[in-house]
């Protein structure tokens, strides 16, 4: 499946979870779809964002390693269908987004709970959901500088010459 409707279902998803495991989840369902990106923008994606996607593919797995954790609840992450990222800068956009989105949502998590371990599983998971938004904002403003750069080589010194 490509990789902005994966995004867009997370969205959704994320939007209509109520409970504190139904947000666990979707965050955990986020994460695993950043790292799923990640890795395969690091293996097939532009050359100036391997190193960032690199990254973005190894954050937030130790967060979810536990028994407890949401896919033993859930069974097969969504990301395991990710079949390919056709619009790079747009995918990004739309992870930022979802991941912004599920940090809001585990922030208010763990606002409302009274349990130590949950609260401290939904610290741990908006600090993966924070690490991999700075890896997406790398990528999109390479890809900004990248579009820029383009402008300039096509367009001289001087910018476009209009008549």
């Amino acid at each position: 499946m490509e990789a902005e409707r994966l995004v867009e279902i997370g969205r959704r998803a994320l939007a209509e979870s109520r409970g504190a495991a139904d947000i666990m989840t979707e965050a955990w369902q986020a994460q695993a779809l950043a790292r799923a990106i990640g890795d395969r923008l690091a293996v097939a994606g532009p050359a100036e964002l391997r190193g960032d996607a690199r990254g973005l593919g190894e954050i937030g797995g130790r967060e979810w390693s536990a028994p407890d954790a949401p896919v033993y609840l859930t069974g097969q992450a969504r990301a395991a269908r990710l079949t390919e990222v056709t619009d790079v800068s747009r995918t990004l956009d739309g992870l930022a987004l979802l991941l912004g989105e599920a940090g809001m949502a585990l922030v208010g998590v763990a606002c409302d709970t009274g349990e130590d371990t949950l609260y401290w599983q939904c610290i741990e998971a908006i600090d993966a959901a924070d690490e991999s938004m700075d890896r997406v904002r790398g990528m999109l403003g390479r890809l900004a500088e990248q579009a820029r750069e383009r402008a300039r080589e096509r367009d001289g010194p001087y910018g476009a010459i209009r008549g």
